[in-house]
């Protein structure tokens, strides 16, 4: 039950991913049914039609405007603020959900409140029977302090078989769909504002930002298809 704020809000970040959104947020709005579910897109200074185009196709989709590319860590930061909710969902704009994504992770964490935050499975976009690279179902840091996942091992993505359909404790979830209490968030202190856009923005997440021993977890009771290239394949950060 909540009472004065959402239930769940899912931020997705966004600079110049005008195509993007156009591709992937319908079915962030058609599938995000779970009661009390608000939507927002936080814009990091776009110089692209991102802002019109979000007023014009999504009128539905609350719109947070800063006022410039603060970078993935602190430009959550700043549109958290402005977020009232009980959960938050950090989603990656190329990120497809399917329907009733949220409610097994609404659930998991109403029924477990030591746990500070949540991920699901995540496949790949393009090959949807194997992992999506970086996020899989969640990770863990090697004694040499080398960062691997389940469903990812060096380079090697595995099909997922349900072998990983287990909810475990992780040493950090990805950011591409991170399910995390606002609360924990904000006491947490949020994100460290240095990681402007590191491929490795997964890994402080929780280790870092979230130091609590219950903090992280993968509940694999649904998967997402992720349609973000191969870490080697980007660009630009």
């Amino acid at each position: 039950m909540w009472c004065g704020m959402d239930k769940v809000a899912v931020v997705i970040l966004n600079w110049n991913g005008c195509e993007m959104l156009r591709s992937f947020l319908p079915s962030v709005v058609r599938c995000s049914d779970t009661e009390g579910t608000e939507i927002y897109v936080a814009d990091n200074g776009s110089t692209d039609a991102s802002v019109e185009m979000l007023r014009q196709e999504f009128p539905s989709v609350h719109l947070i405007i800063l006022d410039k590319n603060r970078g993935f860590a602190e430009g959550y930061n700043l549109a958290l603020q402005q977020v009232s909710a009980e959960y938050v969902v950090l989603l990656n704009s190329d990120v497809e959900v399917t329907g009733h994504w949220l409610a097994p992770l609404v659930d998991y964490m109403d029924a477990h409140p030591e746990v500070a935050a949540c991920q699901p499975k995540i496949r790949s976009w393009r090959h949807k029977e194997r992992f999506e690279y970086a996020g899989a179902a969640g990770g863990f840091i090697d004694r040499y302090g080398y960062p691997f996942c389940r469903g990812r091992i060096m380079g090697v993505v595995e099909e997922d078989n349900g072998q990983y359909d287990t909810v475990v404790p992780v040493f950090w979830a990805t950011g591409a769909a991170l399910f995390i209490r606002l609360k924990d968030y904000q006491d947490a202190g949020g994100l460290d504002g240095r990681f402007f856009c590191p491929h490795g923005r997964d890994r402080p997440v929780l280790a870092a930002s979230c130091p609590r021993a219950d903090a992280g977890l993968c509940t694999p009771k649904h998967r997402l298809p992720c349609g973000g290239r191969h870490p080697e394949e980007r660009e630009s950060p």
